[in-house]
This record gives structure tokens, C-alpha cells and sequence, in this order.
């Protein structure tokens, strides 16, 4: 009998649900997970956000866009020799895996290497560090050096840093050793997988639900690092349409909602007195993300691999039109890739002084241009009004990744503003895997993205994602920010040429405004993608449950819940007392 009751009772506490006060439950941005049983961060068709990367993976290093500080979390401190070609990681004492095992330098040098050997992943580090890394060694188990194979003085920044998103992941070598790294899933409830050091561990999976439990032996709390976070339970939950997820919201069923219009977030701030904003009056959104809105164009398709025929679509593109619907006036126009930070400004001010934006008007809207340009590389306008020539419409075909509403958004204002001129514009949306995975093999004509994205601080990690050494054949996988536009010709080949003296020089160094005005002006005669629109992000927050959200006012971290620095939101949540 005494067993009977014994086995009735830990049968009830293996059912008992955390409470919905002990829980932060995460809008799933993009939709949901075609595959949740993928667990490999490197793998085709692998998704971060739903976790994976807030929850589970932990960066080396975390760049604070509020303080400019790159704050240490699993490593301690990353030093470069004076030529800036051998980098010297130090990790923190006491990681260990979920599964108890020590994370140490093996695992750091393993999964390098395992990333070295596999160009063709899917994963946008493993070409880079093939372009950068001559070996990766260690020291002692809590050391581990980068020979680089010449000098790079953003190493750290870009690869390890989170600069933005993601960084490569490090998995466990006791694991993935004998594992083959395109076709592990690293998913086994059984075996405890999916293994990494967060202070979660993954609880159950759906294709729109996944639930995180507290890791009570995290090797954080065990070493003194830092308590363990207080939310007891994690979710990331998809609930469907905007208008759907905006409910739960007001409901609080979620904790934070991305990808709204200002009249649904105005909305939920009238009827929920506990949601709250970035910025509490106008403009509301966290502005800008630092991936500008753009109009990207395949250069291997006829005839947008023709800079006449890029610069006839830009003269088109009304933005302030596109500000007006999609943004409801809450950002700006964007006048070149580049994020509008302050220190990004003075590069983009750069070309305003060298007047290169009289030459190149970038945000002028033309008709008359446009239709011009047009006519004088042969069409003519047809009789259903639009232009044609040897009996062929010119039409553009315009992706969008089916999760972004945003995105969809500025695709169907640009449809119709380019029925207007004469070009016959039609758009679709694709699933999330099959629209990256078309992008980087080049099986697409036109999308809205995002994908210049890089620089933050500085000019060149964006200027290298056109750079021509990326270039790949259609067909054949890019890493998503390496060219995967597949622009090429002389004039990138220069601008590459460029870019490449930039890379080697120091942060700050007087030549980089130099070489950048002229590689600039390379560009903007070719204009390869189109910059439309500086990003903004509604992200509010429900403060019914947890308290402690970065906003404008509590600025302690940018707020974007999608990325991996995700990590320090979850530590800094309080809840709320009742």
C-alpha cells in the first residue's frame, strides 16, 4: 500500500504545471517551425528564435548597444597579439553542460573545426571562418587560441560577440564527436538532447509551442556567477495572424508581441493597462534594428542584372508612400544600407560632403525617370500598359518571408507603385526555410530583406557582404550575408578590392573615410539592392507578470527578444508581486 501511494503521488508531481505567473511566454517570431525536432543550430532549415538560442546555446561575449560594452558570459576575456592575427580566448571557470559534463577549450577547438570542414552548411559562420582562421588551438582548458590567417581587428566583435542576432554556436564534443553535422537533428527526450549550457532545459515541442523548464543545477548558479533567473518556465508560443497574437496579448497570454502595426499597439495599450512600449509616446518602436529594409535584386536574372534597369526601379519606389502604410510615419527613409545609428551617420554625411547623393539621388521619386530609363533600354509600353520587348512584359516577381507582415507590407505598396510605371510587379510569400534557402542559391528574382546587415559602429562588416570573393554560381549555397545577390562585373570587383584594404585597418584609423568614399561611389552607380526604409520594431511588453523589460527608459540592453542576447532580458526580469 505504502508503494501504491508513493508512486500515486510522484506520478501527481510530475503533473503539476508551473504557474502562469512563473512563466514568460515569448511571441515566436516568423511563424511556425516547419521542423521541431531540429535542434542543430547548424543544420538546412535549423530555427534559432524559437529558443534554441535565447534559452539553451550561450554566447562567448554579448555587445551592449546601450553601453558600447562587448560583456563577457561564457568567456572571460579575448585578447589580441599587436598585429591583431592571433586572438587569445579565456573561458569562464565552472561551465558545464546540462548533462554535467565540463565545458572547456576541447569543445571551443571542436566545434571550430567542425565548422572549418563544412562550407556548405547552412550556417552563415562556417565560409567566414574558413576566410579568417588558419587553426584554432588550445592552450589549457580554459585557453584557446585563434591564428588568423591575417590580421582582423573586429574578430572578436564579429564572430563572438552577438553583434547581431547570433553568434556560431559551441556544441558539446562528448556529443557531437561521432555525429555527421548536416544530418544530426540533436534531438533525443530520451538521451536528455538537445545538450547545451543555458539555464533551461527543453520540456516539450509542437510546431507553434515550445516549452523551456528552469535548469535548477545551472552551471551559473553552481559557480557563483549569477542566480539563477527567476522565471521558472519559458515559452515561445506562435498564435497566428497579428490580430490573433494582439489578442493573447491583451489577454495576457504573452509576454511580448513583435511585428504590429502602431494601430493594433495604440490598441493594446488602451485596453491593457500593463503593456507597455520602447518609448512610451511617439515614436513607440525600438528604431532603428539594424537591418535596413531593402529591395534585393538576383544579378542573375535578366534584367535586373542591368544597373540602368536597378536604377529605373529605385526612381519608382515612392517611400514616403511606403512609411505611410506599412510604418504609419514611425521611421524614416533609408539613404544608404547602413543602420541610422550616430556613428553610421557621419559615414553615410561622408557622401553628402563629397556630394555623391547629387550624382546618385537615392531617394529621389521620378516617373518620368524611370519610364525614361526604361525606353531607352528598348521597351515599349504595350496596350494592358505595361512595357514589353520581343514580345516579352517586363515584370518582378517580389518574395516575402510569410511570417513578416512588416515585410509584406512594403512588398504590396511596391507592386502597385510599380504597376504605375509600366512594370508588371506581382508578390507571394514563402515559408521561412524555403524563402532563406531560395535567397542563398540564387532561386529568386526580387525579395524584401534585410540581409546588408553588419555594421553597427563602423563601415565595414556591411560593405563585405557584397564583396565578389563570396561570389557562388545559382545553384550553389552563400552564406546568407556573402553576396548572395550574386553581384559581379568590374565595378564590385573594385569595390571589393576596396573593401579589402579596409578590413586590415585598426577602428578608427584616418584612411578607412577614404576608401570608403570611394568604394561608395562604386556602389552607387550599381546600386545592387535598394535600400528602402530604416527598420523600427514595435516590441511591447506585458507587464502583468514580469517587470524589468529594456525600454528607452529602463535601457540596460537593446530589447530585440529574438536574439541571443536574449539571455541577459531573461536574467533581468523581475516578477511582478501580487
Amino acid at each position: 500500500a505504502l508503494i501504491v501511494l508513493l508512486v500515486a503521488f510522484q506520478a501527481q508531481a510530475d503533473t503539476v504545471e508551473i504557474e502562469r505567473r512563473d512563466t514568460v511566454v515569448f511571441d515566436l517570431d516568423g511563424g511556425p517551425v516547419t521542423d521541431p525536432e531540429l535542434w542543430n543550430p547548424f543544420m538546412p532549415g535549423r530555427r534559432l528564435v524559437h529558443g534554441l538560442h535565447q534559452a539553451l546555446v550561450e554566447p562567448l561575449f554579448i555587445l551592449n548597444y546601450e553601453t558600447g560594452e562587448i560583456e563577457p558570459w561564457l568567456g572571460q576575456s579575448m585578447t589580441p597579439n599587436k598585429t591583431f592575427d592571433v586572438w587569445t580566448l579565456k573561458l569562464r571557470p565552472g561551465i558545464k553542460w546540462s548533462d554535467g559534463e565540463d565545458f572547456n577549450a576541447d569543445d571551443v577547438v571542436f566545434s571550430v573545426n567542425m565548422l572549418k570542414k563544412a562550407p556548405d552548411f547552412v550556417y552563415i559562420y562556417s565560409d567566414n571562418l574558413n576566410n579568417w582562421v588558419e587553426s584554432v588551438e588550445k592552450v589549457d582548458d580554459l585557453t584557446v587560441q585563434f591564428n588568423l590567417k591575417r590580421s582582423y581587428t573586429r574578430f572578436q566583435l564579429e564572430f563572438w560577440s552577438v553583434k547581431i542576432w547570433t553568434t556560431p554556436s559551441i556544441v558539446p564534443e562528448h556529443i557531437w564527436r561521432d555525429k555527421d553535422p548536416l544530418t544530426f537533428k540533436n534531438y533525443d527526450p530520451e538521451k536528455g538532447w538537445p545538450v547545451f549550457t543555458g539555464p533551461y532545459k527543453l520540456s516539450s515541442i509542437s510546431k507553434t509551442e515550445f516549452v523551456y523548464v528552469r535548469d535548477e543545477n545551472w552551471w551559473g548558479a553552481q559557480s557563483g556567477w549569477k542566480p539563477l533567473p527567476r522565471p521558472k518556465q519559458l515559452i515561445w508560443r506562435w498564435t497566428g495572424s497579428v490580430q490573433k497574437r494582439a489578442k493573447a496579448m491583451e489577454r495576457n497570454e504573452l509576454d511580448n508581441i513583435l511585428d504590429i502595426s502602431l494601430a493594433l499597439l495604440l490598441e493594446l495599450k488602451r485596453s491593457n493597462k500593463n503593456i507597455i512600449s520602447h518609448f512610451q509616446d511617439l515614436p513607440y518602436a525600438w528604431i532603428p534594428d539594424p537591418c535596413v529594409r531593402s529591395l534585393e535584386l538576383n544579378h542573375t536574372v535578366a534584367p535586373w542584372n542591368n544597373k540602368h534597369m536597378r536604377w529605373a526601379l529605385n526612381y519608382a519606389i515612392n517611400r514616403d508612400e511606403i512609411l505611410a502604410f506599412t510604418y504609419q510615419g514611425t521611421t524614416i527613409p533609408a539613404r544608404h544600407f547602413f543602420p541610422s545609428y550616430p556613428p553610421m551617420n557621419r559615414y553615410v554625411d561622408l557622401l553628402e560632403e563629397a556630394s555623391l547623393y547629387r550624382r546618385y539621388p537615392l531617394l529621389e521619386h521620378s516617373l518620368e525617370k524611370a519610364r525614361k530609363i526604361i525606353e531607352d533600354q528598348g521597351y515599349q509600353l504595350n496596350k494592358n500598359g505595361y512595357y514589353s520587348k520581343d514580345g516579352n512584359e517586363l515584370s518582378i516577381s517580389i518574395t516575402t518571408h510569410a511570417g513578416f507582415l512588416e515585410k509584406q507590407r512594403i512588398a504590396k505598396t511596391m507592386v502597385e507603385q510599380l504597376k504605375r510605371v509600366g512594370i508588371k510587379a506581382s508578390t507571394h510569400n514563402e515559408p521561412a526555410t524555403t524563402w532563406y534557402e531560395n535567397f542563398r542559391r540564387g532561386r529568386f528574382e526580387a525579395r524584401i530583406g534585410w540581409h546588408a546587415c553588419g555594421s553597427v559602429n563602423e563601415p565595414w562588416a556591411s560593405m563585405d557582404t557584397f564583396n565578389t570573393r563570396w561570389f557562388k554560381p545559382s545553384g550553389e549555397l552563400t552564406g546568407r550575408h556573402q553576396n548572395a545577390w550574386r553581384w559581379s562585373g568590374k565595378a564590385a570587383d573594385h569595390f571589393s578590392a576596396l573593401v579589402d584594404q579596409i578590413s586590415p585597418l585598426p577602428l578608427g584609423d584616418k584612411n578607412i573615410d577614404k576608401l570608403y568614399v570611394l568604394a561608395m561611389e562604386l556602389w552607387l552607380g550599381e546600386l545592387p539592392i535598394i535600400p528602402i526604409v530604416q527598420a523600427r520594431k514595435f516590441m511591447p511588453f506585458n507587464t502583468t507578470y514580469w517587470k524589468d523589460w529594456p525600454t528607452a527608459d529602463n535601457n540596460y540592453i537593446h530589447p530585440p527578444t529574438w536574439w541571443q542576447s536574449t539571455h541577459k532580458i531573461i536574467h533581468m526580469l523581475e516578477p511582478i508581486k501580487n
